[in-house]
């Protein structure tokens, strides 16, 4: 089984392709086969201090060149990556360190404050490396070493791992409140890595723009699924997404494809784009949360060149669930199941729906985890036989296409009625004047919930929250349009570029 294993997928990528510019980055292009070497020195690196298979490396880092050399390093090594998002707070960081038993952190010098204060209060750390300084190393309860000093150690071979080892280890909201440990091994990877590359519209375009999160789920299934090309490619990372940043370099580089999540795509559209030159982008692949066919609509209307093509999955499938084929998009569909990916619409007795009918999806595949990191009880009612219940509502028709409704928590009971969020949402972004929506219940002695939106709107447009219920009101039944509007600077995004839900329901708290 180590043919899976996602560290020799690196070594048989760059023996299949060879030494080439790979990786553009603020201003720098980085070979392949420099990657490569970093990746087995700082392996070496890493088992000097201490770290063995199967221990849990946690890596804080915005992107940059470091962390794709950390995830090699840590797999040849038999590691296992555990990503956080750098945004975390500290009480955040330290509860993802206890919980995963992590030995060691990778992080740079602007977010090693933070590190250091969390480590104190986790036992397993043994040590933190960090790239680009040390400041108040000297601090520290652990020992302290510079990136530099583990690419100094002499490249070594690849630890043997099978595909039922452990290859990450992500923290997601998951399905049922708090955030959780999604174990994934080698082969969940592997598979997912596999099927992107066989169904992605984006797959054999030869340059890419990848402004998602590496430390992300979604970005991680981006960098297994490069793995797997069989020509060569080229990616401009982005450190962090921001809409003139990501225009700037879509022209420069003649970018073919990007991966993004529906905000980004959102904030795009206040971008001159009929100004730039994008006739070589020819696909975007939105994933992470629903994508509003008010804002497909626009984007490819003023970027004719381009198509979008919407995907599904989710952290605990290992990302990849469905996609949208090739020359068969079907509008407001995530596309059909991707090889080897079963899908059931099941009521809540867990009951098979046919075609047409809304309901929980459920999900069996070989990218599916088997159960949360150190929480059983919630593992029970997620995956049962194999099948992971998404907590998403959504339907099949009778080709086989998976529409996704919305979030079976966020669904809001109106007067004995489902209302679901996205619809009104969808709604509210087809006005003019509105850049984002968000839409959750607020408690209602009368109905039991009233549903309130929450918009930011577009750069020099005007609108006010009696003008904007008046057009929800021609779009929407009357138990769906919203009663209440807030106009807001800016709708809450969560640290990867979804809807945040929990701030509204805490601004709406506030008052």
């Amino acid at each position: 089984m180590d043919d899976v294993n996602l560290a020799r997928q690196a070594e048989r990528a760059l023996d299949r392709h060879g030494d080439y510019d790979s990786l553009f980055f603020e201003g720098q292009w980085h070979s392949s086969g420099a990657q490569a070497g970093r990746a087995a020195r700082v392996a070496t690196g890493l088992a000097a201090l201490g770290l063995s298979p199967g221990d849990r490396l946690l890596v804080l880092m915005a992107n940059c060149p470091e962390v794709m050399v950390t995830y090699t390093a840590a797999w040849r090594a038999g590691a296992v990556v555990t990503p956080l998002i750098f945004l975390v707070s500290d009480h955040e960081l330290q509860a993802a360190l206890v919980d995963s038993g992590a030995v060691g952190v990778i992080t740079t010098g602007e977010f090693l404050p933070k590190v250091l204060t969390a480590v104190a209060g986790a036992p397993d750390v043994k040590f933190v490396v960090s790239a680009g300084g040390t400041p108040g190393a000297e601090h520290a309860s652990v020992p302290v070493h510079g990136f530099d000093e583990l690419e100094a150690a002499a490249p070594g071979s690849i630890t043997p791992r099978s595909g039922t080892d452990l290859a990450a280890l992500l923290y997601t909201g998951g399905t049922t409140g708090r955030a959780k440990g999604v174990p994934l091994t080698h082969a969940n990877l592997n598979w997912c890595g596999q099927s992107v590359d066989q169904v992605s519209a984006a797959a054999h375009l030869n340059t890419h723009l990848l402004p998602l999160p590496l430390a992300h789920a979604y970005g991680l299934l981006v960098l297994c699924a490069g793995m797997h090309r069989s020509e060569r490619g080229q990616t401009i990372l982005m450190r962090w997404f921001d809409p003139a940043g990501w225009l700037k370099l879509a022209q420069e580089h003649h970018v073919q494809a990007s991966a993004m999540v529906p905000s980004m795509i959102q904030m795009l559209l206040t971008q001159p784009l009929e100004e730039a030159d994008l006739s070589a982008l020819a696909a975007l692949s939105s994933g992470a949360a629903p994508l509003a066919a008010e804002v497909r609509t626009e984007f490819e209307a003023r970027v004719p060149s381009a198509t979008i093509y919407e995907g599904y999955g989710c952290t605990e499938s290992a990302t990849i669930i469905s996609a949208s084929p090739i020359g068969q998009r079907r509008l407001g569909s995530v596309g059909l199941p991707v090889p080897g990916c079963e899908i059931s619409i099941r009521d809540d007795k867990d009951s098979g729906l046919p075609p047409g009918q809304d309901g929980e999806i459920c999900v069996r595949s070989p990218g599916v985890m088997s159960g949360y990191w150190h929480t059983t009880d919630s593992t029970v009612t997620v995956v049962s036989n194999g099948w992971l219940h998404t907590g998403d509502i959504g339907r099949v028709d009778a080709e086989g296409y998976l529409y996704v409704v919305d979030r079976k928590k966020d669904l809001i009971l109106r007067g004995g009625f489902n209302v679901f969020p996205r619809d009104v949402e969808e709604a509210l972004l087809a006005h003019p004047a509105v850049a984002q929506a968000g839409v959750i219940g607020r408690p209602d002695e009368r109905v039991g919930e009233e549903v309130v939106g929450f918009v930011s709107l577009r750069p020099g447009a005007e609108a006010t929250p009696e003008e904007l219920i008046e057009h929800a009101k021609r779009r929407l039944s009357a138990v769906k349009y919203p009663r209440e509007i807030r106009i807001v600077p800016s709708v809450p995004l969560t640290s990867v570029g979804k809807l945040d839900r929990k701030q509204l329901r805490q601004w709406l708290a506030i008052g």
